[in-house]
């Protein structure tokens, strides 16, 4: 009886410590609401609901209307998947960029990565994602095809594979590989500056851009 007492006071507390104990149900629905974004715990959900209690009610409100207007407005170029405002993004709409150089990355963190080296002067192409059969993703899932399709055009020269230095990268990479082997092109990887495990994201523009310029021929080895 005793252990089922102490139980379900620690499920209560927990529920409470969980929930939140707010005098205000306004309050508690935007704290519920932030924290559904990656990497915002309740703590951080609340500061930031609290801070913009203390702002004028014009920072609120374009807060608010942005959000709104990218997720009603947003467009994802159809050359590249790249997020932006038309249907072709400002990367791929600069004639000064190499149209014959074609960089492929897992997703657009990592397009933005490697555009902050300042080290890359070509076309990005963005998979949206990476084989994982734990996670149930497989090539058919991602966007495959259209970098199969510009290698078959002839418009291309090398193509760059900057994906993770994960077993699910290593096996992206592999899988582009068996696929643009029978085109005339260069395929090559980035060097593995990048400690294995590590997302392009996190790593120094420093080091990227060092991995851009040292990239090497891909040999098709698996792992």
């Amino acid at each position: 009886m005793l252990l089922k007492l102490l139980t379900d006071q620690f499920a209560y507390q927990t529920k409470i410590s969980m929930e939140g104990n707010y005098s205000s149900e306004l309050l508690k629905n935007v704290v519920s609401e932030l924290t559904r974004l990656p990497g915002i715990g309740q703590k951080s959900a609340l500061r930031l609901a609290l801070h913009l209690l203390k702002q004028p009610p014009e920072i609120g409100a374009a807060l608010g209307e942005s959000i709104l207007k990218l997720r009603s407005e947003i467009k994802y170029c159809t050359n590249c998947n790249n997020i932006s405002d038309r249907d072709i993004c400002e990367v791929c709409a600069n004639p000064k960029r190499d149209q014959a150089l074609l960089c492929v990355v897992e997703d657009i963190r990592d397009m933005l990565a490697v555009e902050n080296t300042g080290q890359f002067h070509g076309l990005y192409h963005i998979l949206g994602g990476i084989i994982s059969p734990v996670e149930g993703i497989g090539p058919s899932d991602l966007s495959i095809a259209p970098v199969i399709e510009k290698a078959a055009s002839g418009r291309i020269r090398e193509i760059i594979m900057a994906l993770p230095a994960t077993v699910e990268g290593d096996t992206t990479n592999f899988y582009l590989y068996k696929m643009l082997k029978q085109y005339d092109i260069t395929i090559t990887i980035i060097a593995r500056g990048i400690p294995v495990g590590d997302e392009l994201d996190y790593t120094d523009e420093i080091t990227l851009g060092r991995s851009i310029l040292m990239r090497q021929p891909y040999q098709g080895n698996k792992g």
